[in-house]
């Protein structure tokens, strides 16, 4: 069973020997790091980041939660699953799932709160028409609640 056939965008990372550290297992500061990665992947898709970064308008990383599974230890690599799980407003919730493929087992979930955001006024904005049916066209199969209202 492919325990990540319900994201679209998934990526693979090996773990590094660094990334362990003294306990003996992969430090939780590099789990985020991996999220990271997997919603900048994610976000790439929908061209969430922008075209050219600079502009006035863009989205801002508003809370990121994440509940342990499984303890990862070196050698190892991941794969790291992202699909939306909510859109609102001005709000994207990204769900990331990692597994490991040594213990063919997810290891990880969290999910990133993105805010779309206007740099001028500092203050959020709503998300715009494109993304949403960028996301619509990722993800055609889901439910995704409030994407469609």
């Amino acid at each position: 069973m492919n325990l990540l056939q319900e994201f679209p965008v998934v990526i693979e990372l090996p773990v590094q020997w660094g990334d362990q550290d003294s306990l003996g297992h992969v430090n939780n500061v590099v789990f985020f790091r991996w999220w990271e990665s997997s919603r900048i992947a994610y976000a790439e898709q929908i061209d969430l980041l922008g075209k050219d970064r600079s502009g006035r308008f863009g989205t801002v990383l508003a809370s990121m939660t994440c509940d342990f599974r499984k303890q990862l230890v070196y050698p190892d690599t991941v794969l790291i699953g992202a699909r939306i799980g909510r859109v609102g407003n001005s709000s994207i919730h990204i769900e990331h799932c990692l597994v490991s493929q040594k213990l063919n087992a997810v290891a990880a979930e969290a999910v990133s709160v993105m805010v779309s955001f206007d740099f001028e006024k500092q203050t959020s904005c709503p998300i715009n028409s494109g993304i949403r049916a960028a996301i619509r066209h990722l993800e055609p199969e889901r439910k995704i609640t409030g994407l469609d209202e």
